[in-house]
């Protein structure tokens, strides 16, 4: 009989579900792997920059793409946050306002031109100077960082000694702990050993999300063959970097480590001026997360184990965005499952372990695990 275990339906504080006639099957692909909530990124275009419908500012608001969510969702997810995208034309009035009417809950730190649809970020040192972080710390809205220092040199963005992620978590993070002791903050899909060792010796405040592709894959993975659909923001680093995040999500005792799986579905990865950032694991996260777990030398059939992946994947996540861990459970069973593309009317969007396969044409990939619910 087949390896089973019975999980509570899990948050995914972390993905991509675009616009449009996206939204609605990228949603139900994540109800289809037991979410019962979801953290929605706000660069879509234009940005989710505005709180109310009625606000002055050219962007989408928070209130209109929550309820496009809502209503592709057909309430079956029982929390849907939309973070604010913090912008130089965000104000404490505008998070105080949001704040109050329980629309706001968290807001979205983009570096400058960092990563997919981060044109209209700003400096984090805006937000510290112009009184947001601090309307954040007295209004209890959560930070949500990419954490990456940006308008680099080449040799500083990704080198042997240092990157761009690593620079943040030395030099830009630090000052903001500081200067905002109950600033909740979230450093969003690690990828190396210093935002590993950073979050984990950091106050209970600071907490980090972490991806099935980092805990999988290095560099060597993407660049071997340019298996360009592992092409994401911030890039997959080295093996002792990999090594670091999975010695913290093992860790028995862990607490501030969860899931988020950033996944961004791109009906085209390769256009006129590169790579488009973001690999696809709507639909089949949980069995990625549970193999990166047993490549990680995890034992899933031992009990205690098990409690290990549980609290990774469906407990801390909440925890530390104040939600309930959910009641329903689901069924993430140990038996081969088929992956093919998700078509979409004329968008085709290939799953990562699809663009994996050394053959570019194949029509579809095996997983070692699935999702009944």
């Amino acid at each position: 009989m087949s390896l089973s275990l019975i999980l509570p339906r899990w948050y995914d504080l972390h993905a991509h579900f675009r616009q449009d006639d996206l939204i609605a099957p990228l949603v139900q692909a994540h109800l289809s792997m037991g979410c019962c909530g979801i953290l929605a990124m706000p660069n879509t275009s234009p940005p989710v920059a505005k709180i109310f419908d009625t606000d002055s500012l050219p962007y989408t608001s928070l209130e209109s793409y929550r309820r496009q969510l809502q209503d592709a969702a057909n309430g079956l997810l029982e929390t849907i946050i939309v973070p604010l995208y913090l912008t130089a034309q965000t104000t404490p009035q505008m998070i105080a306002a949001g704040a109050h009417t329980g629309l706001l809950k968290a807001c979205k730190y983009y570096p400058p031109h960092g990563t997919t649809g981060a044109m209209h970020g700003a400096p984090l040192e805006l937000f510290i100077q112009n009184g947001v972080l601090r309307a954040m710390e007295e209004h209890n809205v959560i930070l949500c960082v990419h954490g990456e220092a940006h308008d680099l040199a080449a040799e500083k963005y990704f080198d042997e000694k240092t990157n761009a992620e690593d620079l943040f978590y030395r030099e830009m993070l630090p000052p903001v702990l500081d200067a905002f002791p109950r600033l909740k903050i979230v450093a969003e899909h690690i990828t190396t050993r210093t935002a590993a060792e950073f979050v984990a010796r950091g106050p209970d405040t600071l907490a980090a999300s972490i991806t099935p592709q980092h805990l999988l894959y290095t560099v060597g993975h993407l660049l071997k063959g340019l298996r360009y659909h592992l092409y994401c923001l911030p890039l997959p680093k080295f093996s002792d970097d990999r090594a670091a995040l999975q010695e913290a999500v093992l860790d028995k005792s862990n607490q501030k480590f969860f899931a988020g799986t950033d996944s961004a579905p791109h009906a085209q990865k390769t256009t006129d001026c590169g790579c488009a950032a973001g690999c696809f694991t709507g639909g089949i996260a949980p069995q990625l997360y549970a193999q990166a777990f047993e490549e990680a030398g995890c034992n899933l059939e031992d009990p205690a184990q098990q409690k290990i992946f549980a609290a990774f994947l469906c407990e801390n996540g909440p925890t530390f965005y104040g939600l309930p861990v959910a009641q329903k459970t689901f069924q993430l069973r140990k038996e081969p499952q088929n992956i093919h593309t998700l078509k979409i009317g004329s968008h085709e969007i290939v799953p990562l372990p699809l663009g994996m396969r050394a053959d570019m044409n194949a029509q579809r990939a095996t997983l070692p695990w699935q999702v009944h619910l």
